[in-house]
């Protein structure tokens, strides 16, 4: 039976991802934390942690994982690029699972958008997301997954050929472009589109999340197949066995 720490207790993933602990045979729910309290004793109680808070809490679970050499899966996003070489850092000392989404169906789509990449690499590419009112950070974690994923079969760089929204007098749209659009409203768990569109047609590839259980299950299915593994940083491709 492994013992699990579930962060971000507070918060709406770290509730639906205790509920999924409690229902999983092969787990127990180990401690709770929240903001404020000590880690590190936490973490103690645990044979692993499962972190869905904030990501300026990532350095502190990161530093307490590393000391007691305890397993990490981090579905936390909007982290800052230290913050993500700090996850890669210590991931050379213990096992790591860091995704942006959980989800079988959303790493399905990574899955797809790669091979609808490699074929429609010279159609124009935008994605749009949607999730609730209450989200922090914009882009979605999945929705930078999802520009990564093109970037690396287009050989595009996010950081320069990414455009956030679009405003004004903007000119013709580039052909080495990437849009990116987050839409915010209401309760919606979870939305992401990616279109390739060229004159005459357009292919669109979406996946609707309507439950959280859905990462959440997804992040304790990692957790179980952490334990054991080496140090290093994995993905839920990993997890799910998928391959190229």
């Amino acid at each position: 039976m492994l013992k699990i720490l579930v962060t971000g207790i507070s918060g709406r993933m770290g509730c639906a991802v205790r509920q999924a602990v409690e229902a999983n045979p092969d787990t127990e729910l180990a401690a709770t934390h929240d903001a404020g309290q000590d880690i590190s004793a936490a973490l103690e109680k645990a044979d692993a942690a499962i972190d869905f808070s904030f990501h300026g809490f990532t350095p502190e679970l990161l530093a307490a994982a590393v000391a007691q050499g305890k397993p990490l899966v981090i579905g936390t996003t909007g982290h800052t690029d230290d913050e993500r070489a700090a996850i890669a850092e210590a991931a050379k000392r213990i096992p790591i699972v860091f995704a942006s989404n959980f989800s079988v169906g959303v790493n399905t789509l990574f899955w797809l958008t790669q091979k609808a990449t490699r074929i429609l690499k010279d159609y124009d590419i935008e994605i749009v997301e949607m999730h609730h009112r209450h989200k922090l950070d914009a882009p979605s974690g999945t929705a930078r997954t999802l520009a990564e994923v093109v970037c690396g079969e287009t050989g595009m760089d996010y950081a320069a050929d990414v455009a956030h929204g679009r405003q004004g007098l903007v000119g013709e749209r580039p052909q080495r472009q990437i849009g990116m659009h987050s839409l915010r409203g209401g309760d919606v768990v979870g939305d992401h589109t990616v279109m390739f569109a060229t004159d005459g047609e357009r292919v669109e590839l979406t996946h609707k999340a309507s439950s959280r259980m859905t990462f959440a299950s997804g992040a304790v299915r990692a957790a179980v197949w952490l334990a054991g593994k080496p140090a290093a940083l994995y993905s839920m491709q990993d997890v799910l066995g998928f391959t190229d």
